[in-house]
């Protein structure tokens, strides 16, 4: 399905929307007061793939220190701030590339008036973030439930009080830890607005929970043509939040470049410690710059069909490994030497 093409708006040195590639998110799980920690984290991220990178903002030392860890860092940075109107002017005031609010959440008109001009004169999107667990009293008692007509019902009060005051640099973000909900929550507001979409499954859970949530929630959205950034929570290494969503985008054709790995499950007919040897290769293979297709294979059944499809692969045999390149075998090879003479074709590619 052709993606939808909603408002593009402009992150620091990027854009999120439009024709914008989709971006991959995450947040620092550092005190931001702590700017070397938190530096350096982000720098871990951006090495890992990371787009756009969003920091919570609890006091106004956090606000000040987003100046100093700005300097340092390359990617856009998002001020994560909850219920206080001077948090947001002063992280305006330090130079973040947008700000993750909700407009209803931080006073009277008067307070969200002044951040929207003070957004608005810096050129600072906002985005309005969602979610199951913070639903207005309100809607709440109004549809008796969580369900996915009162996250879209608070989400677009938020956007109406910014349309209120003028101010159209909008993103929007409706997380649920239930996945259903999620999806449906995110196709209705898409009908309703189109103004760009940050999509994720909130409270996903540990990193194999959590993938699978993310993966269906995000990928099933993003196979219908929603969406525009995305942010895997993930209870864990947050490095783990960026290869996981950079994974989603590889298998739905949204990143081209990069290692593309395939390997077989195993069966019966294995004679080689192939998920040994699957693992040491992905292994030595994370940080791989090289637009390549990778294809690890137990057996000659589907091994030669996989590696002639891709740039590199090995087709095991026993106690022995093929080592194909372009369709073709190269040399064979004893099992406990196969991963290195993999290695060195590929570093030959």
């Amino acid at each position: 399905m052709d993606r939808k093409i909603t408002k593009k708006i402009k992150l620091g040195n990027m854009y999120v929307g439009g024709d914008s590639r989709i971006s991959v998110q995450s947040m620092t799980n550092t005190d931001t007061r702590d700017v070397d920690a938190t530096v350096n984290q982000i720098l871990n991220l951006e090495k890992a793939g990371c787009d756009i990178i969003r920091c919570a903002v609890l006091d106004i030392a956090s606000a000040d220190a987003l100046k100093d860890i700005i300097k340092q860092i390359h990617i856009p940075l998002v001020a994560d701030i909850h219920f206080d109107y001077k948090l947001a002017l002063k992280s305006i005031e330090s130079g973040v590339a947008a700000l993750r609010i909700n407009p209803g959440n931080i006073g009277n008109i008067d307070k969200i008036k002044m951040v929207a001009q003070a957004a608005k004169n810096n050129n600072i999107p906002i985005r309005i973030g969602v979610n199951s667990g913070s639903l207005e009293k309100d809607i709440l008692e109004k549809y008796k439930k969580v369900c996915p007509e009162a996250l879209v019902e608070s989400a677009l009060r938020h956007v109406r009080i910014l349309e209120s005051l003028n101010f159209y640099d909008i993103g929007i973000s409706i997380k649920s830890s239930n996945v259903m909900h999620m999806i449906e929550s995110y196709r209705m507001i898409s009908e309703k607005v189109n103004y760009p979409l940050h999509l994720g499954v909130t409270e996903a859970g540990t990193l194999w929970r959590g993938t699978i949530k993310s993966s269906i929630g995000i990928g099933t959205l993003l196979s219908e043509g929603i969406g525009d950034t995305i942010r895997v929570s993930l209870t864990g290494d947050v490095l783990d939040e960026v290869k996981v969503g950079r994974e989603i985008l590889k298998a739905l054709g949204h990143i081209e470049e990069g290692v593309k790995f395939v390997s077989c499950p195993t069966c019966g007919r294995t004679k080689i410690n192939l998920i040994k040897i699957a693992e040491e290769v992905e292994k030595r293979l994370a940080n791989c710059e090289k637009n390549i297709k990778v294809a690890i294979m137990g057996c000659v059944v589907n091994g030669p069909g996989e590696a002639r499809e891709a740039d590199i692969g090995i087709a095991g045999g026993n106690g022995e490994g093929l080592i194909f390149k372009k369709g073709k075998v190269i040399k064979k090879v004893k099992e406990e030497n196969l991963v290195e003479e993999l290695m060195k074709e590929i570093e030959k590619l």
